[in-house]
């Protein structure tokens, strides 16, 4: 994979001198249950630049998901701020919402089931949210709305099960078909919940390929959400959540080095709230045996983190 994009000058922040589609900052989501309260979220930050393509990868329990309803509209935060498309999502009406989820976002669920209606077929599903959405005039718009269906059909490779219902198509095709579905209003985002949740190995790759495919053509911002780690081999740039908040990056690119030869870079980085804290990964915790507090020594060029040996004194 070839990424001409600017790489981040800093862990966390879009590349320098792109425009922010999505941004969050110190976003927090507390539940609460028969007075327990879950803080789901503590204090997230993110950002992502207009065109790329992220994933968000983390274990069950971390935020992602979280994370992705409030993005989509769907739920709320508890406190912070989140900006996707410069639309305030906390400050947002029911009809503000609406608009939102029609013309802004497009949506993935991880369950084929959800995304397509049983009894419409491919070119169909696809049709409706042009219906529903009522963009454009209503003179002529059939047409068009029939030269769309079939645009994005042949983008993502499922034209000629276009008569199909659902049932009559496998799991990757189903996909697909639900990213031409989120496609058919032009979402200035995409938002695709574990889509290969659900797949094997073969049709996972298939659909991240498509993904991959709609974010080059069409420009499209596109947030992939997921536990499985094999995902970060198809984007750029990789963001981990941990305990609600995000913890590491990775940042992918080739070079071209003196004698013609790419080759693929991946470079790792801890991730600096707004306050200074930052999440070590857990296998270097591990391999130093850090515990409770650490030593910290500030180099001209670095800060070093040690563990404390006070007690073996």
């Amino acid at each position: 994979m070839t990424d001409t994009r600017a790489r981040a000058d800093v862990a966390g922040q879009a590349p320098a001198g792109s425009v922010e589609e999505i941004r969050c900052r110190g976003l927090v989501r507390i539940f609460a249950t028969d007075g327990i309260e879950v803080q789901a979220l503590q204090g997230l930050d993110l950002s992502v630049a207009r065109s790329d393509l992220v994933a968000l990868v983390g274990a069950s329990g971390s935020g992602k998901s979280t994370l992705l309803n409030i993005l989509s509209g769907m739920d709320t935060p508890t406190a912070g701020s989140a900006v996707v498309a410069g639309t305030d999502l906390l400050s947002m009406g029911p009809r503000d919402r609406v608009r939102y989820q029609r013309r802004t976002v497009g949506f993935v669920w991880q369950q084929t089931g959800r995304n397509l209606l049983p009894y419409l077929t491919a070119a169909e599903n696809v049709r409706l949210p042009l219906e529903i959405s009522r963009t454009g005039p209503r003179a002529g718009a059939g047409p068009r709305r029939d030269a769309r269906v079939a645009e994005l059909l042949e983008l993502l490779q499922v034209a000629d099960v276009a008569h199909r219902r659902p049932d009559q198509l496998s799991g990757g095709q189903q996909q697909r078909v639900a990213i031409a579905v989120a496609m058919a209003s032009a979402p200035q985002v995409l938002l695709a919940d574990e889509p290969t949740g659900e797949l094997d190995e073969a049709a996972s790759v298939d659909v991240l390929e498509a993904l991959r495919s709609v974010n080059a053509s069409t420009g499209v911002t596109t947030l992939i959400v997921t536990h499985d780690p094999a995902v970060s081999e198809h984007v750029s740039r990789t963001v981990q959540i941990r305990d609600g908040r995000t913890s590491t990056e990775v940042l992918r690119r080739v070079e071209v080095g003196e004698d013609g030869a790419q080759r693929h870079v991946a470079e790792e980085f801890a991730v600096l709230d707004r306050v200074g804290r930052l999440q070590l990964p857990p296998d270097f915790v591990d391999a130093l045996d850090l515990r409770d507090r650490v030593r910290l020594a500030l180099e001209p060029d670095r800060v070093e983190v040690r563990p404390d040996r006070t007690e073996e004194r």
